[in-house]
């Protein structure tokens, strides 16, 4: 059994760390993720996501990523609507190959076919998700990021509706291997961005 996702950050105020807020740029982005555990060279078990697409509708994101920092992402337009309780989001790629639509209201729980018996125990797991790794355009290596929150808090949000192209890709995922599960929701979260150590494929 795995755990795969889709990540959909709305960043606010991106900058270098010590530049002031005002230089920020804002972005809505879609990442779709696999959780992974793997063994470092020590043999200690890691774990972490594998990103095999990302999706972002800021130039800067599209044209810098994978270059000045980690992950190449491909340009995409966002439809996003939310009134603090209600969400509707719909994601297409500007290749036409990757879309995403979602609606879904906040809720204090989560489906009770979940396999996280709790909400803490979701929020747990996903936490430990923080490191990502994506394969460069070369294909020759991988690049990694690593996400730092301080104060990681999420709510549940029951989805009335949720859509990704990407995993009905039978030739990726047999029928019927996918299921949803649940969608959580962070807001209002300080973050920061960090470069990785990648890998070398072989």
């Amino acid at each position: 059994r795995a755990i795969a996702g889709i990540c959909l950050i709305r960043l606010e105020h991106i900058r270098p760390k010590y530049a002031p807020e005002f230089v920020g740029i804002s972005s809505e982005n879609a990442a779709h993720r696999i959780a992974v555990f793997w063994e470092d060279e020590n043999g200690e078990t890691k774990e972490g996501v594998f990103i095999p697409r990302r999706d972002t509708n800021s130039f800067i994101n599209h044209f810098a990523g994978g270059t000045l920092f980690p992950g190449e992402h491909y340009a995409a337009d966002f439809s996003v609507t939310e009134n603090g309780r209600e969400i509707d989001f719909a994601m297409r790629s500007k290749d036409g190959t990757i879309e995403v639509k979602l609606t879904g209201e906040i809720s204090k729980n989560l489906p009770d076919d979940s396999i996280f018996s709790s909400i803490a125990e979701a929020s747990t797991f996903f936490e430990k998700g923080s490191l990502g790794y994506s394969v460069t355009k070369n294909g020759q290596e991988l690049d990694g990021i690593t996400l730092k929150i301080e104060n990681w808090k999420v709510e549940a949000l029951n989805l009335d509706s949720v859509e990704s192209n990407f995993y009905k890709n039978e030739g990726m995922f047999p029928k019927g291997s996918i299921v949803f599960d649940h969608a959580l929701l962070m807001r209002n979260i300080a973050h920061e961005w960090y470069s990785a150590p990648g890998f070398e494929l072989k």
